[in-house]
């Protein structure tokens, strides 16, 4: 797959080589807002039956979304991205 029929939502990543991922870091003040981010993703997550990989540190949290049908990142991956970048938005602490 090339990265040209990658759809990349804004301030995403894709992925290297023939990857079908998208990822994107989210950086907050505090632990305490990093938390709150990443019990608003686990949520969203359980609501809608996806779980992307996440590694986080005090600060800062990496989320990987993988292309659900295995090919390339379709419409569902890319509201999923979206839905985190609003609760990024959101999550003020």
């Amino acid at each position: 797959m090339a990265d040209s029929d990658l759809v990349v939502p804004a301030g995403w990543e894709p992925g290297k080589g023939s990857s079908a991922t998208i990822s994107k870091q989210f950086t907050f003040d505090r632990y305490g807002i990093t938390r709150e981010f990443l019990d608003r993703v686990a949520e969203l997550s359980e609501e809608d039956g996806y779980h992307p990989n996440i590694s986080f540190g005090t600060t800062y949290v990496n989320i990987t979304i993988d292309a659900r049908d295995g090919d390339r990142i379709g419409e569902a991956d890319q509201r999923f991205a979206q839905e985190v970048d609003r609760l990024a938005s959101e999550t003020t602490g």
